[in-house]
């Protein structure tokens, strides 16, 4: 079974860069399932119905979110309803939606978690116990299991990563937008890579236009982000799993640029 993880959809560049690549990326290498971190796909912050629509339409079939999950507030009624979208599973209990979905292929079920780091983002629930917790209910159901790791700490990606291997088909790290050198299959058959990238402005710096976010830095000055204009790129992993036992046999990170 193929499996094709997008990496943080940026706004309309982002968009743009998943209608000109996806479809020929699903044809080279057969993908069965395409899922997709879109937390910052609606302008660089959060996702609307109207933008998740238009991603299931270009060919994403599940999507995961993030810290900006609540950032456009038509969201919260449409991810309690909508299968296909799940967000972080570590948010407290009461918040909207749910943190793990399943999605099939070919007769076999493929399960998808998604939780948040803790190390220099919003102290969520513990995503390490949270994990073993809902890995055990999804086990019931399938061996297939991705996780997206939504973190900024690279240790602490490494850290789940290790935590879970043999556990579930493969830990991908999310957030940092830029992708890592480090896609690997763990000792037990999990798959691993720190940050899968980003698919949006490829000039930039993490999606933002880069004079913008170089003043920051030389002022210290408050700045108001901007998506950056011009080419844009395509960030992804593709994952070829045993869909019985639920090991990964490989892992490979693609980078399109326009």
């Amino acid at each position: 079974m193929k499996i094709l993880f997008v990496g943080d959809i940026v706004g309309n560049p982002g968009r743009q860069a998943v209608k000109i690549f996806l479809q020929d990326v699903q044809k080279e290498y057969q993908i069965d399932v395409t899922i997709a971190n879109a937390e910052n796909a609606a302008g660089g912050n959060g996702l609307t119905p109207q933008i998740a629509q238009e991603l299931f339409d270009a060919g994403i079939q599940f999507m995961t979110m993030g810290n900006h999950v609540w950032d456009q507030r038509s969201i919260m009624d449409y991810i309690e309803n909508e299968q296909r979208l799940i967000r972080p599973a570590n948010y407290p209990l009461g918040a909207p939606g749910k943190g793990y979905g399943y999605i099939r292929s070919g007769g076999k079920k493929i399960g998808v978690l998604n939780l948040s780091g803790r190390v220099y983002m919003t102290p969520l629930e513990d995503p390490f116990v949270g994990a073993i917790r809902l890995i055990n209910q999804i086990q019931q159901e399938t061996p297939n299991i991705i996780v997206d790791f939504h973190a900024e700490a690279t240790s602490e990606k490494q850290a789940l990563g290790w935590f879970l291997d043999g556990k579930v088909s493969a830990v991908l790290g999310t957030h940092t937008h830029v992708q890592t050198a480090d896609a690997r299959l763990l000792a037990e058959g999990t798959a691993y890579i720190t940050d899968v990238g980003m698919t949006g402005p490829r000039d930039s710096v993490l999606g933002v236009k880069k004079e913008i976010i170089i003043k920051r830095f030389l002022t210290q000055m408050p700045v108001k982000f901007e998506l950056a204009p011009g080419p844009v790129q395509f960030n992804a992993v593709i994952l070829d799993i045993d869909e019985n036992t639920g090991k990964t046999r490989s892992i490979e990170g693609i980078q399109r640029t326009q």
